[in-house]
C-alpha cells in the first residue's frame, strides 16, 4: 500500500464531501428553497466555498502531490489523478480565499437577482449584481493569467485546453457551411408542427417523461427528478445523480427535449466509477464531452425516425385527442422543424448553434472589456436580428432567458456546439460498431447504446482528454464534417434537399 497515495485519496474525498454539500444548497436553491432563505442561502454557500477553497490549497496536499508526482510506483490512473489534482492545486493556490467567498456570494446574489429580472421583465434589477461579477470574473482571469485572450482563461475552466482562437475558426466554419444550409431549407416548404402546441396535461406529460428516462436507462434509485425554471443536472456522486425538466402546457416539446437531454447527462454522471469518488478519475473530462452525450440522446437518438416509431404509440396512450391523427413520419418531420426561434433551448439543431455563436461574441467582447453589462441588451437585440432575422419582444425573452451569466459561467456556452459535434461524431461510430443499433432503438431497446457509451467514454473518467478519448475511439480528433454529414443526410432528406445538397 502507498501510504502518500491512500492519504491523498481522503484528503480528495474530504474535499469531494464539501463541495457536494455546496451542490446539494445550490440545487435546494433552484428547485425547493423559499424566497426569504436566499441571504443565509448565499451565507451558506460562500462559507462552505471558503472551506473547500483552503482544503484545496492546504499544504499537506500540497506536499502529497510534489511527492506523488515524482512516485515511478503509481499506475497509469494514479499518475494521471495526480497530474489533474496537481494542475487544480496549482491554479486554486492562485485565488485567495476572501477572493472565493467574495465571488461565491457574488453568484449566489447575481442568481437570485437574475430570477426577479426574468419573472419581471426587467434587466435594471439584475444588471447591478452581474456588473459585479463581471468585475470579478474579469479579476479571475488576471489572477489565473492567460497568454492569448482573457477568455482562455475561462474556457480552460470548462474544455481544458480550449482556446479562443481556435473557437473562432471552428464558428467561423459553422458560419459559412451550416448558414448556407440553413437558407436551403428555408427556401423549401415548412414541416407541420401545429399538433406539438395543442394542449397537454402537465401531469401527463410529467409521467412520459419519467418512462422516456427510464427507457434511457436512468437510475431513479440514485436520482431523482424536478421541475426548475431552467433544466439542469446536478450530482453528489454517481449513486445521487439529479435532474429537473420544464413543462408547458401548450408546448409538448419542452418537457420532451429537457428530460431527455438532462438524462444523457445524467447517464455520464451515473456511468462514472464510483470507487474513484472524488478522484479525477470519478470525473467527467470536459463539459464538450459531457454535453456531447446529452446532444446524442437528444439529437441522435431523439429527433431521430426509429424512436418514435416505438415510443409515439405509448404518447398516444397519454395524449388520444392531439395526436389521434399522427403518424411516427409526421411526428419526426414535426420535431425536427428548422426555423430561427428567440429561445436557445427551443431552438432545433442547427440553427441552434446561431444561439452559440451570438453567446461566445458577446462573452469574448464582455471579458475583454470592449463592451459593458449596459450594452447588454441592446446588443443582444441586435445580433439575434443579424443572424437570426428575429427581432426580440422582452429581455425575458432575449438577455435574460439564460441562467449561465448568474452562475458565474462566462467560457460554458461554446461546449454546448462542441458537444453537438462530438456526439455526432461518437454516434457514427456506434453505429459503425454496432450495426442493428437503429432496429433496437425502434423496438425500445436502449441497451446497447447505453453499453456502448459506458464501455468507450463514461468509465474512463479524465483518463484521456476530450481530444484524446476522440482519437481513442473514432481513431481521428474532432471532425466538423460528420456533424455536418449528419446534418445533410437527416435534413437534406426531410426538406427534399438531396439535389441541392449534392451541389454545395
Amino acid at each position: 500500500m502507498n501510504i502518500a497515495y491512500e492519504r491523498y485519496k481522503e484528503l480528495l474525498c474530504r474535499l469531494a464531501d464539501v463541495q457536494y454539500s455546496i451542490a446539494i444548497l445550490n440545487w435546494d436553491l433552484e428547485t425547493y428553497m423559499p424566497p426569504k432563505g436566499a441571504e443565509s442561502r448565499a451565507q451558506q454557500i460562500s462559507t462552505l466555498s471558503g472551506i473547500a477553497h483552503n482544503l484545496s490549497t492546504s499544504e499537506e496536499l500540497g506536499d502529497l502531490l510534489f511527492k506523488l508526482e515524482s512516485d515511478t510506483s503509481l499506475d497509469e490512473i494514479q499518475q494521471k489523478n495526480i497530474y489533474h489534482s496537481l494542475k487544480s492545486y496549482r491554479l486554486n493556490k492562485k485565488y485567495s480565499q476572501a477572493f472565493v467567498e467574495e465571488l461565491s456570494r457574488a453568484i449566489s446574489e447575481a442568481f437570485q437577482a437574475w430570477q426577479k429580472a426574468k419573472e419581471t421583465n426587467n434587466f435594471s434589477l439584475y444588471a447591478p449584481k452581474l456588473e459585479k461579477l463581471v468585475r470579478l470574473k474579469r479579476e479571475e482571469c488576471t489572477i489565473i493569467g492567460f497568454t492569448g485572450h482573457p477568455y482562455d482563461a475561462l474556457l480552460d475552466q470548462y474544455e481544458p485546453g480550449a482556446l479562443t482562437a481556435d473557437l473562432s475558426i471552428l464558428f467561423a466554419d459553422v458560419r459559412s457551411q451550416l448558414v448556407a444550409f440553413v437558407k436551403q431549407i428555408a427556401a423549401q416548404p415548412q414541416n407541420e408542427d401545429g399538433f406539438m402546441f395543442l394542449h397537454y396535461d402537465k401531469q401527463k406529460q410529467w409521467d412520459f417523461g419519467l418512462e422516456l428516462l427510464t427507457q434511457m436507462g436512468y437510475d431513479f434509485e440514485a436520482g431523482r427528478q424536478d421541475i426548475s425554471s431552467h433544466p439542469f443536472t446536478t450530482n453528489f456522486g454517481p449513486k445521487d445523480v439529479r435532474v429537473t425538466t420544464r413543462i408547458a402546457e401548450d408546448n409538448l416539446n419542452e418537457m420532451i427535449w429537457s428530460c431527455i437531454h438532462e438524462g444523457g447527462h445524467a447517464l455520464y454522471e451515473q456511468g462514472l466509477p464510483y470507487s474513484e469518488y472524488g478522484l479525477p478519475s470519478g470525473e467527467y473530462i470536459s463539459l464538450g464531452i459531457h454535453e456531447s452525450q446529452s446532444r446524442l440522446w437528444e439529437n441522435n437518438v431523439g429527433r431521430n425516425l426509429p424512436y418514435w416509431k416505438h415510443n409515439l404509440a405509448r404518447l398516444k396512450e397519454f395524449f388520444p385527442e392531439p395526436l389521434k391523427n399522427v403518424q411516427p413520419e409526421a411526428f419526426f418531420k414535426a420535431i425536427n422543424k428548422v426555423r430561427p426561434s428567440l429561445i436557445r433551448t427551443n431552438a432545433d439543431e442547427l440553427t441552434y448553434h446561431f444561439h452559440i455563436l451570438i453567446r461566445f461574441e458577446i462573452e469574448k467582447a464582455l471579458i475583454e472589456g470592449s463592451i459593458e453589462v449596459k450594452d447588454l441588451p441592446a446588443l443582444w437585440n441586435s445580433k439575434y436580428k443579424e443572424y437570426l432575422g428575429l427581432d426580440v419582444p422582452s429581455d425575458s425573452q432575449g438577455v435574460l432567458q439564460d441562467i449561465h451569466w448568474s452562475h458565474g459561467s462566462f467560457g460554458y456556452f461554446p461546449t454546448y456546439s462542441l458537444g453537438s459535434f462530438y456526439a455526432a461524431q461518437f454516434y457514427n461510430k456506434a453505429v459503425q460498431e454496432i450495426p442493428t443499433l437503429e432496429l433496437e432503438i425502434e423496438k425500445g431497446n436502449m441497451k446497447p447504446l447505453l453499453n456502448w457509451l459506458r464501455e468507450h467514454i463514461h468509465r474512463h473518467g479524465k483518463r484521456y482528454t476530450a481530444e484524446e478519448l476522440c482519437q481513442h475511439i473514432c481513431g481521428e480528433k474532432l471532425n466538423f464534417k460528420y456533424f455536418m454529414n449528419y446534418a445533410q443526410k437527416k435534413y437534406g432528406e426531410l426538406y427534399k434537399l438531396e439535389k441541392i445538397v449534392k451541389k454545395a
